[in-house]
């Protein structure tokens, strides 16, 4: 293992990727297994598992790990994990499946991408799960909708992969948690915070990211660009924003920027704690958890995210959440800050996601006090092709 500041969730960096002669002889097999096909969120989840991402998992949870995890927000062996990671299917799917057998995980293009080492097969009640780690049973929620709409049994097992996915984006920011740790190595960094993120990074997070840097060797911005819900920004106008961000406003020396092919269940401060366990897998020391981490409309308070963090013992986790207060611009003071730093009358330049939305649609660039000029146009230059 390389030797990094901080060491895997577990202790081991897992990686379920087989070559060689053995990958070979799996590949001759798979042709005769039952084929289940992954799309979306299941492709992501094996990509996650192979590449140790999910370590400690090496495959998806089996009952003792499901039930520790959405009732205890810990794996059956006691470690701390607050989502559960499944591969559910339909009755359909499952089957003429039997305990023991080997399974074909297939994409859409029938590429066979892994084998699944069928160990558990299980029913699981949806409400029960949606409650425990959504704290909603509405199907509003963009996650609990998801929920529902899986199939109603679930298949544990270690999984065996063949080979990447063969609809991979962002091949040059695509880097697996071994990739990112050499990198901090090679750039001598020890004490390293991650930033988590699904939206454009506007000034808000400019001014919290900059303040973490302060006291630390580097940062990684680490966005989510897997399967999100319609309304969210797409992934390449995103990564647009962070490369012209990076390059204009931020040490080349100090800051880093790769992709987690992850996608977003927005279950607020459950989330928080995962997107934590795997930056630290990634190699993070510390990571910015900021108001309202992975939540979605009104389901969380503010600082849930933050709370839920007091619930485990430092030693537990290992990496250490920096948690900040809503940002904001004080033309008063003059100068970015949030309420713990601003005085009580400082004036706000608070502009609505509505209003930002409307002011970028109309070709206008959002005041420097929200956005950088150079974001906004490429938010701009975005909604303008979507229009044509």
């Amino acid at each position: 293992m390389l030797q990094t500041e901080i060491a895997p969730h577990g202790g081991q960096l897992i990686n379920r990727f087989v070559g060689g002669d053995e990958g070979a002889q799996l590949r001759e097999r798979a042709a005769q297994m039952t084929p289940i096909a992954l799309a979306d969120r299941r492709l992501s989840d094996l990509e996650m598992i192979g590449n140790g991402a999910f370590s400690p998992l090496e495959g998806f949870m089996g009952r003792a790990d499901y039930e520790n995890c959405i009732v205890n927000k810990r794996l059956a062996n006691g470690l701390p994990w607050t989502i559960p990671v499944t591969l559910a299917v339909t009755p359909d799917e499952a089957a003429g499946l039997s305990i023991g057998e080997e399974v074909a995980l297939i994409d859409k293009f029938g590429n066979i991408l892994a084998i699944l080492e069928l160990e558990e097969i299980y029913r699981y009640d949806k409400e029960r799960e949606a409650r425990l780690v959504y704290a909603t049973t509405e199907q509003t929620h963009p996650g609990v909708r998801n929920l529902f709409h899986r199939g109603d049994i679930q298949l544990g097992g270690k999984i065996k992969v063949l080979q990447e996915r063969a609809d991979q984006s962002f091949p040059q920011y695509r880097l697996t948690p071994e990739q990112v740790r050499r990198e901090f190595a090679q750039r001598g960094w020890r004490r390293i915070v991650g930033f988590q993120t699904r939206n454009p990074i506007h000034r808000a997070h400019e001014y919290i990211t900059k303040c973490a840097l302060e006291i630390m060797d580097g940062l990684l911005v680490h966005p989510l660009v897997g399967y999100s819900k319609e309304d969210d920004i797409p992934a390449e106008t995103r990564m647009k924003c962070y490369e012209v961000l990076l390059e204009n406003y931020y040490p080349k020396n100090r800051a880093m920027l790769a992709v987690l092919p992850a996608v977003s269940r927005y279950a607020g401060p459950r989330e928080a704690i995962f997107h934590a366990l795997i930056r630290k897998n990634f190699g993070c020391t510390h990571f910015i958890v900021g108001r309202d981490h992975a939540g979605v409309g009104n389901y969380y308070g503010s600082f849930d995210a933050q709370y839920i963090f007091d619930e485990f013992s430092p030693h537990e986790l290992e990496i250490t959440p920096l948690c900040f207060d809503h940002a904001f611009y004080s033309a008063d003071v003059g100068s970015m800050g949030t309420e713990k730093t601003m005085p009580d009358d400082a004036g706000k330049i608070a502009l609505s996601g509505t209003k930002v939305r409307q002011m970028l649609m109309d070709g206008q660039i959002p005041p420097p006090e929200f956005t950088r000029p150079e974001v906004a146009q490429v938010l701009i230059d975005a909604m303008r092709n979507r229009k044509n």
